[in-house]
């Protein structure tokens, strides 16, 4: 017998098994291979497919099945299931600061650093097999199985991902056998669904393909005859041919996929198709909002509690919402050195006694920004400009948001109807079941339950996030800051950790609202209030705002500097703007940095003062630079020192872990940049962003990492549209 890694069910060979998976469990992100003692797992169908052909090639016949337990070696933690819990169980240890001796036969690497051990396992053991493991790490017992013979024989060049199908796992081969036609015509659906909404295919060519196939799935009918006719004339010469059209016309008939896509089927029409998804796949539709009648004007709303119920319906999704939660309490009295990993280390978060008590709460991450689509003059000319609005949840631990599939659409709205009807409009709806979520909650089923929660931030650049809060939208004079009372003259003259500005807090800011609207004029860069703030009770305006670095520094000051130093460099005759060019296009990229390779730099750079380019772009180049240009530039020259302090800044910046030590030598390098950079072009205006650069080291400890907070997986979003 081959038993399901997933559910534990036992079938009688691998092929049966390979089946099983692909049915019921399609909705996992990756595929473990069948034999029990190999722990790879592969994001593709067509990955599982090689690796079984080049590891596993000559075990498709009676094979033992190994039970493996495994065990600490650090401690006396003997009970761990599988290699996923082991890993897990040894990151613990590195938590608690232990120096741990790789588990591996003949390694005698340690380290008390986990990304270094993650990074030498990868590099030195892997693959790996259970067998590599140190002696008493890993117990093996052996249960006898049945014979099989079945062939491994299966469709590999099928599509490896699809839209979520919660297909709950069938408990005997006679429940399988019945509800296999449904699986089937699901995930089918599925499929269609991924190419219609993911990969935009329009549902009218969609309706070819489907009346294409079935004309020629319907063709085979003679061929089918055929076959069954040679396999009836080997073993029963005496069948009747009026027997064999007939089984193979009922085969073709039963065929659960001619079923759903011929006539009367679910599937056959766009219409049809539609109403399939709703029914099957628990859709949240979204609700259109009138904002002007006469004018038709509206915007679209999906509702986010909803989406909550749904995506609560999850058991790995409530699982880790748990664990995590778990987590963040047990590490809140250990009395360690403080360290950053996540927004709920921040002190804002602590602060708020309602996020961070014993309940367990439901945190939202709002992210907002405009886009423009089906403009090919270009995103410059405004005018199919939208709004749109997302959220997240917070509470998964870091790095769970990674996948755009974690990006959930709340409101889409056009720009210029947010300018004329405001925020208070367009966002409530949005506000209304925030306030419900706030007082009410979401009831769990999983959980058996409510949970209440609220947004924890809100993710914008700054001319979004001045926006909706009620600052100045300009950043060429004036109070150009929300996060203190500075102005674009005095952040000249001013750094942050001087203190010669006054940080914005409620009570301040409840009095520069209150001068505004009585007197009709921004107070202090404060123009109206906010609506997220007047709405809800546990978010605030001066802990509900964070930076986003990239617009801050991979969009804003390293294009800036780049094209400054650069133009000082080149003019100094170390190298000339060919060449630099030329070493960009020649140098070596590797992994991600092919994607995000940076482009040339353009011959107007100097006139325009940057660069231009985007984040990613100008984060490789900036970073790869030293080994682009580095052996063309003497040591010691400021121009490229300032150049190597806003590299490190950005590396340090960027870092998913902080502690102390490392924000106060983050502080001490911006101010050294800030000195370098005055003194090399003292008639060069700072901008802005320099001075909310220097908020950075405060901001790191009121919201954590602020690599987790920003836009960037937000923008990409975007491109659905």
């Amino acid at each position: 017998m081959w038993r399901c890694k997933e559910c534990s069910e036992s079938l009688s060979g691998r092929y049966e098994l390979l089946k099983h998976f692909r049915l019921q469990h399609r909705h996992r992100q990756r595929y473990p291979c069948p034999h029990t003692n190999c722990p790879c797992t592969f994001k593709t169908w067509n990955a599982l497919h090689i690796h079984l052909n080049r590891a596993h090639p000559k075990q498709n016949s009676q094979e033992q099945l190994e039970l493996s337990i495994f065990s600490c070696h650090l401690c006396t933690s003997s009970d761990l299931p599988t290699e996923r819990d082991y890993f897990v169980h040894i990151g613990t240890h590195f938590k608690s600061h232990e120096t741990v001796p790789c588990m591996f036969v003949g390694c005698s690497f340690e380290t008390n650093i986990y990304a270094t051990f993650h990074s030498h396992k990868n590099r030195k053991h892997k693959p790996h097999t259970l067998k590599d493991f140190k002696p008493g790490v890993v117990r093996t017992t052996l249960v006898a199985q049945e014979s099989s013979d079945n062939p491994v024989e299966y469709a590999h060049n099928q599509d490896d991902s699809a839209v979520e199908v919660h297909s709950a796992c069938s408990s005997s081969d006679v429940d399988v056998t019945q509800n296999s036609s449904k699986v089937i015509e699901k995930n089918f659906a599925a499929s269609l669904l991924k190419l219609e909404h993911f990969a935009h295919v329009p549902g009218t060519k969609i309706d070819e393909f489907l009346e294409e196939l079935h004309y020629l799935s319907s063709a085979t009918l003679p061929l089918s005859i055929d076959i069954l006719e040679g396999v009836f004339q080997k073993h029963s010469p005496t069948t009747d041919k009026s027997v064999i059209t007939e089984v193979a016309t009922a085969l073709c008939a039963s065929n659960p996929l001619l079923k759903a896509i011929g006539k009367g089927g679910p599937l056959r029409t766009s219409y049809l198709r539609n109403q399939y998804y709703k029914d099957s796949f628990n859709v949240v539709e979204p609700i259109e909002y009138i904002l002007d009648a006469k004018e038709k004007r509206s915007f679209q709303y999906v509702p986010v509690l909803k989406s909550l119920q749904q995506l609560f319906q999850r058991k790995d999704v409530v699982d880790k919402v748990v664990e995590n939660h778990r987590v963040q309490q047990s590490n809140r009295g250990t009395g360690e050195q403080q360290t950053y990993k996540s927004s709920q280390d921040g002190s804002h978060f602590k602060e708020n006694g309602f996020l961070s008590g014993d309940d367990l709460r439901i945190l939202l991450t709002i992210y907002i920004d405009d886009f423009e689509i089906c403009n090919p003059l270009g995103t410059s000319r405004k005018k199919h400009k939208l709004c749109g609005i997302y959220w997240t949840l917070s509470n998964l631990p870091p790095g769970s948001h990674s996948s755009l599939s974690s990006i959930y659409l709340a409101v889409l709205c056009k720009t210029d109807d947010v300018k004329k009807y405001g925020y208070d409009r367009v966002l409530h709806p949005l506000l209304q079941d925030m306030i419900t979520l706030e007082q009410v909650g979401v009831f769990i089923p999983l959980l058996g339950r409510c949970l209440k929660g609220t947004i924890q931030v809100v993710a914008a650049d700054n001319l979004g996030a001045h926006s909706i809060a009620g600052f100045n939208e300009s950043f060429s004079g004036g109070y150009i800051c929300r996060f203190c009372t500075a102005t674009s003259t005095d952040i000249q003259t001013k750094e942050v950790k001087s203190g010669a500005f006054s940080l914005r807090t409620k009570e301040l800011h409840d009095s520069h609202v209150k001068s505004a609207q009585e007197n009709g004029a921004s107070c202090f860069g404060v123009k109206r209030h906010c609506s997220i703030t007047q709405s809800l009770d546990h978010f605030s305006i001066h802990t509900g705002y964070p930076p986003d670095i990239m617009h801050d520094i991979f969009e804003g000051l390293v294009p800036v500097e780049l094209a400054r130093c650069l133009a000082l460099l080149i003019s100094k005759k170390y190298f000339n703007l060919e060449t630099l060019n030329k070493s960009i296009l020649q140098f070596p990229y590797k992994w991600a940095d092919k994607t995000n390779r940076p482009h040339v730099i353009p011959h107007t750079f100097s006139k325009r003062k940057t660069i231009g380019g985007n984040a990613h772009e100008n984060w490789a180049l900036l970073r790869l630079l030293p080994f682009i240009i580095g052996h063309l530039v003497p040591e010691g020259e400021i121009a490229w020192q300032i150049l190597l302090d806003l590299k490190d800044i950005a590396e340090l910046v960027v870092a998913p872990r902080q502690t102390d030590e490392s924000i106060a030598y983050l502080e001490g390098k911006i101010s050294e940049h800030r000195q370098k950079y005055q003194e090399l072009f003292p008639d060069v205006r700072l901008l802005p962003k320099h001075h909310y650069l220097e908020h950075y080291p405060q901001l790191i400890r009121m919201f954590g990492p602020l690599v987790g907070l920003w836009t960037m997986r937000f923008e990409a979003k975007h491109s659905f549209f």
